[in-house]
């Protein structure tokens, strides 16, 4: 199946044909009018494919074929051609959740779905690690001056950390967005296009101001009103971002951090000054705690003055 070729419409002859391929192919267009955001489509194409080409390599055209042991060895397969445990776990949901919608779209007689017999694939929950306040503080260093270009980069760089802002969240964000008085942005469309507010700090806010004041002085109007803009007066890009970290990441003599490795950050430093676990998951927009549990990576020293703090022995009479 070719990324172009999922994409086509094919019409069946019958109700009866259950051709794997044609299937997909709805499948791929039923979540598209379901506005599903372009990231996620993308995800299911590429999965999909992956399914695909394995079934050719064995014969397999129909789903009336697929049986729960062709899907576990589907699951072995790609780990012998060295997908991760967080890839092959994509996998795994993308084919079930195709199964399941099929199921329900055709109302097959007789069939049984085969993913219920096959236990989603484990994984490991390793902790991920955030970028070092210190290194933070060594990317603003490099914004010395008071030009566009180091003025914005700082101001990045402080949002990030003080928000928590996926870097897709951040390049959308556009001038309407802002209310610069009260230190608040509006996502528009976050993981899943549902809307939050985000807040920022003093600090930020004044770094904020000097952002926008320069921002409107040296700058016409633009297409799209973006908040981010380049040096060529165009919304900033995802890309773009990854290429200001870089480049200041060499200014700092530094590794450059992953743009994730912010919102690690920003998880991690609010639970250790204080906030709480359920605020944190509405400010980062995750529908549970769930997926918070990968970014709480405590360390030792965390852990050691948690201890010095709560100690049984220390806070009783004994």
């Amino acid at each position: 199946m070719t990324e172009t070729g999922i994409y086509q419409w094919f019409v069946t002859d019958t109700q009866e044909d259950d051709l794997l391929e044609r299937w997909m192919e709805s499948f791929i267009i039923d979540r598209k009018i379901q506005n599903l955001a372009s990231g996620t489509i993308y995800f299911y194409v590429a999965k999909l494919k992956l399914f695909l080409e394995f079934c050719n390599q064995q014969s397999i055209l129909y789903i009336h074929q697929l049986t729960p042991s062709i899907i576990r060895d589907y699951l072995g397969y790609l780990a012998d051609k060295g997908h991760n445990p967080g890839g092959i776990h994509g996998c795994f949901r993308t084919l079930r959740t195709f199964l399941y919608w099929w199921e329900e779209e055709v109302e097959p007689e007789g069939w049984k779905n085969p993913i219920r017999k096959v236990k989603a694939p484990k994984v490991a929950v390793e902790p991920l690690d955030p970028t070092p306040i210190g290194d933070i503080e060594k990317l603003i260093r490099t914004c010395s001056s008071q030009t566009l270009t180091d003025v914005r980069d700082k101001t990045i760089l402080y949002l990030l950390l003080d928000t928590g802002a996926r870097a897709a969240e951040l390049c959308a964000m556009n001038m309407s967005d802002v209310d610069a008085k009260e230190g608040t942005i509006l996502i528009r469309r976050g993981k899943g296009r549902k809307p939050r507010m985000v807040f920022l700090g003093q600090k930020t806010k004044r770094c904020l101001k000097e952002y926008l004041d320069i921002r409107i002085d040296e700058s016409r109007e633009i297409k799209g009103d973006p908040l981010w803009i380049t040096k060529f007066d165009e919304r900033l890009s995802y890309w773009g971002l990854n290429l200001i970290l870089k480049r200041r990441a060499k200014l700092a003599r530094i590794e450059k951090p992953e743009l994730h490795g912010f919102r690690r950050a920003f998880a991690l430093n609010y639970l250790r000054n204080g906030g709480d676990i359920y605020t944190l998951q509405k400010l980062m927009g995750h529908a549970d705690l769930q997926v918070l549990r990968r970014y709480l990576a405590q360390t030792n020293e965390d852990l050691q003055i948690a201890h010095y703090k709560f100690s049984p022995v220390d806070n009783s009479r004994l």
